[in-house]
């Protein structure tokens, strides 16, 4: 009887908590795709004049302190409300939950949120935005902030790569129209991680 109440408190453990590892390929291979897509005049966001002379973007070096397994609480009852952007678009999104993290001995929380337009189409539909801004913005990183892509947990925990945050498309080009970060995920401390400002 106790050895079963052991295996149960451990399944529940291994599928409540999941903990992921940091993956130094994973974070590369985020580079050398956002490097290959700004490049390609098809997928870039850059103006035709930056495109001419594009390399690579900027990174910051790649700092596995950098990667967190965030508590994931969902969000109840919350409604559908409209994104400000650098434009006149005002896409329809809705807080899906908030995650809490420690990092550099700090204890942390943002919140993450669910674009309902996008959440119709099949590949996105457990696509999850995050949108963060941190002491760099307007100095090593854009000053509008930066977004990292996540999806949906099965259970209450969710591996964030800061390593993987990157620019908005309107940080390379003002004809784009891009949501704003909100206040409430605004941090007080320097996330030397992911993509730096352009030029």
């Amino acid at each position: 009887m106790r050895n079963r109440i052991i295996l149960i408190l451990l399944l529940a453990f291994h599928f409540g908590f999941c903990q992921s590892k940091f993956s130094l390929s994973e974070a590369e291979k985020f580079q050398k795709q956002i490097n290959s897509e700004y490049a390609d005049a098809k997928t870039s966001p850059l103006m035709e004049e930056d495109l001419k002379n594009f390399k690579s973007l900027d990174f910051y070096p790649i700092d596995a302190k950098y990667f967190v397994n965030a508590r994931f609480e969902k969000a109840k009852n919350e409604k559908v409300f409209e994104m400000k952007t650098t434009g006149t678009r005002t896409p329809k999104y809705i807080k899906y939950g908030t995650l809490f993290f420690t990092l550099n001995g700090v204890d942390m929380q943002l919140n993450v949120y669910r674009n309902i337009e996008l959440s119709k189409q099949k590949e996105y539909k457990d696509h999850l935005f995050l949108p963060f801004s941190d002491l760099t913005c307007g100095k090593e990183s854009y000053i509008g902030g930066r977004y990292i892509d996540l999806k949906i947990p099965k259970g209450n925990t969710i591996a964030v790569d800061f390593n993987q945050a990157y620019n908005p498309y309107c940080a390379y080009n003002h004809k784009y129209s891009c949501p704003l970060v909100p206040l409430e995920n605004d941090l007080k401390v320097e996330i030397k991680a992911g993509v730096k400002t352009f030029h």
